[in-house]
């Protein structure tokens, strides 16, 4: 007898998804997560079709005083380039045609389905924009985390610690999105974004290798990110989360987030956000409530109709996939 994999849809998938009227409902999506950054990045089409080419100036021509009647020695400035990749990340769906077909819902049946899938793109796509690792995961992209997670390199500036220690840690990130700064990027000559195609009706095999007649999706999403200038991206690491919880002993996020505005060299350079996930979020909001006497903190502003949290100016966005069991950077 044929076993039913998990990544099917079946009978019993199909009655939890109907109401007492047969139709399909509204589904409450308890899985969704907000992951405000997606919608903040800047996207362009790289130059390559593995991703994009980007030329840094890593020195300074030399420039000198010139007495009257002496020369001055020729120089140049000095550019090293660096190849940025794109992951694909891709999901399928098969559906049993007499399945999908029952009760003449085929059209919202899809819908719903495709609605999940929609979602988990978006949260692995935003947890490898943090913490994707092409040099231990070649099938990701690099993300922000593994470009900085060293005090001691260059990058180090622009990492600025929470106190905390251990591995129940979380970070405060803000980034400067620009073409000149930090950008999404997609390879050349594809799609932006993510991409459905509905493959419509098709054979299938079952785990038996034994074909049946299904409807088929397939959604598809290349991207990566181009780091130009690191100095436009800081990190605050090693926010202890039980620290943060003990209330007490937390760490001031405020000034932190103070000190990370200026290590940025021009916030004119681009669309500045910062974002943390739901734990610090909120002790922020409680922070904020001193800091607001003295005229500073955490404010709330309108925004397209939507009710916005922001820092000296700055949007404080909501990332549901940034992890609080981070180790700890030094």
């Amino acid at each position: 007898m044929a076993t039913l994999a998990t990544s099917v849809l079946t009978l019993v998938d199909w009655a939890k998804r109907l109401d007492p009227s047969g139709k399909v409902p509204v589904i409450a999506e308890l899985l969704s997560q907000t992951n405000a950054i997606l919608s903040d990045m800047r996207w362009m089409e790289g130059n390559l079709p593995t991703g994009h080419r980007v030329t840094v100036r890593t020195g300074l021509p030399t420039v000198a005083w010139r007495l009257l009647n002496k020369g001055v020695a020729k120089s140049k400035s000095r550019t090293a380039q660096i190849d940025e990749t794109v992951g694909i990340l891709e999901a399928r769906s098969e559906v049993d045609k007499d399945l999908a077909e029952l009760n003449a819902n085929l059209g919202a049946f899809r819908l719903s389905e495709a609605q999940a899938f929609i979602e988990g793109m978006n949260q692995e796509m935003s947890q490898t924009l943090f913490y994707g690792n092409s040099s231990t995961d070649p099938e990701e992209f690099t993300g922000l985390s593994p470009r900085y997670n060293d005090t001691t390199a260059e990058v180090g500036q622009n990492i600025l610690s929470g106190g905390g220690s251990g591995s129940d840690n979380s970070s405060i990130w803000l980034v400067v999105w620009g073409e000149n700064t930090v950008c999404g990027i997609f390879p050349k000559g594809s799609k932006a974004g993510l991409v459905h195609d509905d493959l419509g009706l098709g054979d299938a095999l079952d785990s038996d290798n034994n074909r049946f007649r299904a409807y088929m999706d397939r959604w598809q999403w290349k991207a990566g990110i181009a780091l130009k200038d690191w100095r436009y991206v800081v990190r605050i690491p090693n926010i202890d989360i039980s620290n943060l919880t003990a209330k007490s002993s937390a760490a001031d996020l405020t000034e932190l987030m103070i000190k990370a505005i200026h290590r940025i060299p021009s916030l004119g350079m681009g669309k500045p956000a910062f974002y943390v996930n739901r734990t610090v979020f909120q002790m922020l909001d409680i922070q904020r409530r001193d800091d607001i006497i003295s005229g500073g903190g955490l404010t709330w502003e309108t925004v397209d109709g939507k009710r916005s949290a922001s820092f000296r100016g700055i949007p404080v966005q909501l990332c549901d996939q940034l992890l609080e069991t981070e180790a700890t950077v030094s």
